[in-house]
């Protein structure tokens, strides 16, 4: 059911949806659809929606404030609150925009803000109880503890059986230490109602602070049957069963957070703890290899993989590890350790001496002058690196707390949702932080998408209609490889045609091999493709789609795997095999923007060229380049979602996380999906 409706979305916003000339569009018609739309939770689309309704009537707040709301549930934080500014400038009254942009500077930590947009929220609606509670909630987190006290105090007189607003006035006194009065609070509002996420979530916090674990346990347990689907729980749920020395349940809650969600660092660093403590040794390797595939620069999973493998015998393997942490952090000196023991294993006994006496020297030098000659100590949890008065941690200490378990967040945390129904948050699913890829010409004809406009291409769409072949050649996102048997067999018979075409006539025309290169690129057969495509462009030097056909297929040669370079018995043969290889790739990249350049000489106006080659510096590095190129793309069309989107990665990668965030919203706004995603992990 969920999908036939999204099916007749589609179908009636591609009914609205401009071609080649400005249709006329029923602002008020589409808003409303889009409306309906965001009440199924299909954000995206329904921001595709509100997009079209503000281009015909630019002057409807409603259009933006609904927009801004669907961002706000895809966790597009900052878009949000453009949208309901927005909204506010062309019409003040609009009161629940002041909500929905309170709640999203909560969530980019401008409580400040946010508390100004509750007392005017307040100004125009006072009897609304969610202004109150949030700017409470808001008042809490800035500290000003007797304005949050008033506010709830003001909310529970109005509302006395709102539950929410008691577990809100709990976590404020729990954050005062008033801990009697805030689980008199969270009490009443579990009488008032036995589904409150937040409440036993406090309750457990409280429990397990006072190490009361079994007391912990009942409330992680009630808040997980309210939320079985948040993999973070059952981490926080493993770290209170193993402090009640239960390692089974402690295992069996990191085993189904990973299936939940087999990214969660937390889980994998935990479990591989756990399996080190129980004795699975080769499975607590294939733990912290994975954690370190995620995140190399994982200290603590390096280590602690170090210590595994010394344990299992594998000194050489732990060495190289031990030897990477000394590298960047020189003055920790349990590596210096952990290598002696490693080179005594291995039989070298001066090495073993020689680390020794460095890691005794570290601490001597400590002991002398701890100011001057202080130790690396890295920390891997939030928590306090001493005694709480002064007193430095011991040596032991600081051990234990190295490879202790670690929670994903703190289970006290203030679990806030603007209408408790964020479904379809493609912003959870995970997806690889990878740029959208280069636009290809293939005999395929795209899928249809969330995008705003045709791929457009001028002289392709000449060639179409003059029917030159019999075929018609599209345009679009992504490799053109069939993805399935048929459609390759398809590939092949196309090329076949093409071929027999070509061996008949007795002046072969460029089209002719052009199609024939089309076709032996989506068969991954550059070398033939780029062949047949250079006879097409020698045929004729202005030959716009010929030329961007071959920068295509020179920039997937680059990318593509090549032939085995390695040879470990030849290392010098190695070496000047991967020179070549380098060599080669960087020819091909060159090429390719070569071929993108004439046809700019041509075409300047072409849109995917300029994206193209932007995605090419990308991919070599160059982001200056990069950004230079999408923006060229978005000047010639501003809604090109997936050129905001790399020109978003390119910024990141510049360390210019500001306007990577701006392009990277933008592109949601648009339609790119992985957005949502990577918006949410930047934060």
């Amino acid at each position: 059911m969920r999908n036939s409706l999204r099916a007749l979305a589609m179908s009636a916003l591609a009914l609205t949806l401009p071609l080649h000339s400005h249709a006329q569009v029923n602002a008020e018609q589409v808003l409303n659809i889009g409306r309906n739309v965001l009440s199924m939770e299909d954000y995206l689309l329904a921001i595709q929606y509100f997009n079209l309704a503000i281009k015909a009537k630019p002057y409807l707040a409603d259009a933006y404030f609904f927009r801004g709301l669907a961002k706000l549930s895809l966790d597009d934080y900052e878009g949000a609150v453009a949208d309901c500014t927005l909204a506010l400038e062309r019409n003040k009254f609009k009161s629940e925009a002041y909500k929905v942009r309170g709640f999203a500077l909560m969530n980019l930590g401008r409580d400040s803000l946010a508390v100004e947009d509750y007392r005017r929220g307040l100004e125009y609606n006072p009897t609304d109880k969610y202004f109150l509670y949030y700017k409470g909630v808001a008042e809490t987190e800035l500290k000003r503890f007797e304005e949050a006290d008033s506010s709830f105090n003001l909310l529970l007189r109005r509302n006395p059986k709102f539950e929410d607003g008691y577990v809100a006035r709990g976590r404020l006194n729990l954050e005062r230490g008033d801990t009697i009065t805030a689980l008199a609070d969270i009490d009443h509002a579990l009488q008032l109602s036995k589904s409150l996420l937040n409440a036993y979530l406090l309750k457990a916090d409280v429990a397990a602070r006072r190490s009361d674990w079994p007391e912990a346990l009942v409330n992680m347990d009630e808040a997980i049957k309210l939320r079985p689907e948040i993999s973070d729980y059952y981490v926080n749920r493993a770290y209170l069963r193993y402090n009640n020395e239960d390692f089974f349940g402690a295992m069996s809650d990191y085993n189904y957070a990973l299936n939940l969600d087999p990214s969660n660092m937390a889980a994998l660093f935990n479990r591989a703890l756990l399996r080190t403590e129980v004795k699975e040794l080769q499975n607590a390797d294939a733990d912290f290899s994975a954690v370190l595939e995620m995140e190399p620069s994982n200290f603590y999973a390096r280590y602690n993989r170090g210590l595994v493998n010394l344990e299992m015998g594998n000194a050489s393997r732990a060495l190289s590890d031990f030897k990477a942490i000394a590298r960047k952090y020189p003055r920790f000196h349990p590596a210096y350790y952990a290598m002696a023991e490693c080179y005594r294993e291995l039989g070298q006994m001066q090495e073993m001496v020689k680390n020794i006496k460095h890691g005794d020297q570290l601490v001597a030098n400590y002991i002398a002058n701890p100011t001057r000659n202080p130790l690396d100590r890295p920390t891997i949890a939030p928590g306090r690196s001493d005694h709480g008065d002064g007193a430095p941690e011991t040596e032991q200490e600081f051990m234990e707390r190295f490879n202790r378990l670690m929670t994903q967040s703190d289970v006290a945390e203030q679990q806030l949702s603007f209408n408790d129904k964020i479904k379809g948050r493609v912003q959870d699913r995970n997806i690889n932080v990878e740029a959208e890829p280069a636009y290809a010409v293939s005999f395929s004809q795209p899928e249809v998408t969330l995008r705003n406009s045709a791929n457009y291409f001028r002289d392709l769409e000449n060639l179409n209609q003059r029917r030159y072949i019999q075929r018609r050649i599209y345009l679009s996102p992504g490799s053109p490889t069939p993805s399935d048997e048929a459609r390759m067999a398809e590939a092949f018979k196309i090329e076949e045609e093409f071929s027999n075409s070509l061996a008949a006539s007795q002046s072969p025309r460029p089209v002719d091999y052009l199609g024939r290169g089309v076709a032996r690129t989506m068969l991954r057969n550059y070398d033939d493709a780029i062949a047949d495509l250079t006879v097409a462009i020698d045929s004729a030097d202005d030959f716009a789609t010929a030329l961007f056909a071959r920068a295509y297929a020179y920039y997937a040669r680059a990318r593509s795997p090549r032939t085995d370079i390695t040879s470990a018995d030849n290392p010098d043969k190695t070496e000047l095999m991967a020179a070549a290889g380098a060599s080669a790739t960087s020819a091909d990249y060159q090429a390719a923007i070569n071929d993108l350049d004439a046809l700019l000489a041509i075409n300047p106006g072409m849109v995917y060229a300029w994206f193209n080659k932007g995605l090419i510096y990308y991919d070599v590095g160059d982001f200056t380049s990069a950004v230079q190129c999408f923006s060229e793309a978005l000047r010639i069309d501003p809604d090109f979602g997936e050129a905001y989107y790399n020109r978003g990665l390119s910024y990141m990668r510049q360390g210019n996380r500001q306007q990577s965030f701006a392009d990277i919203s933008k592109a949601g706004e648009l339609g790119v999906l992985p957005s949502y995603n990577l918006l949410k992990r930047m934060k």
